[in-house]
Order: structure tokens, then C-alpha cells, then sequence
């Protein structure tokens, strides 16, 4: 069994890991949440909180916080069975703490933490014997 395989199948069925990205295309979008690309353009126009933006050539461009929504309402409307008007209601009242717990960036362990901030004293070390010497 592949690498990849033994990952699928750590991963639950339903759960969806989001990769790195700064954007996503819309293709990308349907595959990781298993959707079709046109169910993707529909909630866009249900759905005020999805704004993808548009780049130059006029392709939508998901951010990371679009592919969260994406898939807060496919599980509002295919596992807890709201309507779409449902769906829409409850992205609105839920808004401000959804929004408050998302970051724009990863989040670091302490550990990396630590060996940055060392690194910068190193550089800063170096810095200063440079300025002095």
C-alpha cells in the first residue's frame, strides 16, 4: 500500500485537510470538498459570506476562509439537513465567532517558536561582534 493510500485512510472520510496555499481555483475547491464546480458557483450566489475574488483572467480565486465556509455549508445543508435560507441564517448569526477564530496564518508549535526566536539572537550575535570588530 502507497504512502498516499495509508494517509487517505488516516484521515476520516469526512474530513478534509486544506493545503498551504495563499489561493485555490475552483477546481481544486470541488475536489477537496467533493463537490461539482457548478454546486461551487450556485452558493456563491445563495451565500453572500463566499466572495471568491477573480483574478486577471477572470478565474475564481478561493482563499483559505472561502474553503472553510464552502465546507461549513456543505455540512449545514448535506449532514445537519438545513434548508438553504436555513443555512444562510445561520452563517449570519454565527458570523462574528467564526471570524474571530480564524487566523491569516498558520499556527507555529512552541517549539518552533523557540528555535526562531534563538536563530534571531544568533544573527543578532553576529550582527553586533560585525558592528564592534
Amino acid at each position: 500500500m502507497s504512502a498516499r493510500a495509508k494517509a487517505a485512510k488516516a484521515v476520516k472520510a469526512d474530513e478534509v485537510v486544506i493545503p498551504e496555499k495563499l489561493y485555490f481555483r475552483i477546481g481544486e475547491v470541488a475536489e477537496l470538498c467533493r463537490l461539482p464546480a457548478y454546486v461551487l458557483r450556485f452558493w456563491e450566489s445563495e451565500f453572500s459570506q463566499l466572495k471568491p475574488t477573480k483574478g486577471s483572467t477572470g478565474q475564481r480565486m478561493y482563499r483559505r476562509k472561502d474553503v472553510e465556509t464552502v465546507l461549513l455549508i456543505k455540512r449545514l445543508l448535506y449532514d445537519e439537513g438545513f434548508t438553504i435560507a436555513g443555512a444562510r441564517q445561520h452563517l449570519k448569526e454565527h458570523k462574528g465567532a467564526k471570524d474571530q477564530s480564524v487566523l491569516p496564518f498558520p499556527a507555529r508549535a512552541a517549539g518552533d517558536l523557540k528555535q526562531i526566536k534563538q536563530g534571531l539572537r544568533e544573527i543578532l550575535t553576529i550582527l553586533s561582534s560585525k558592528r564592534s570588530g
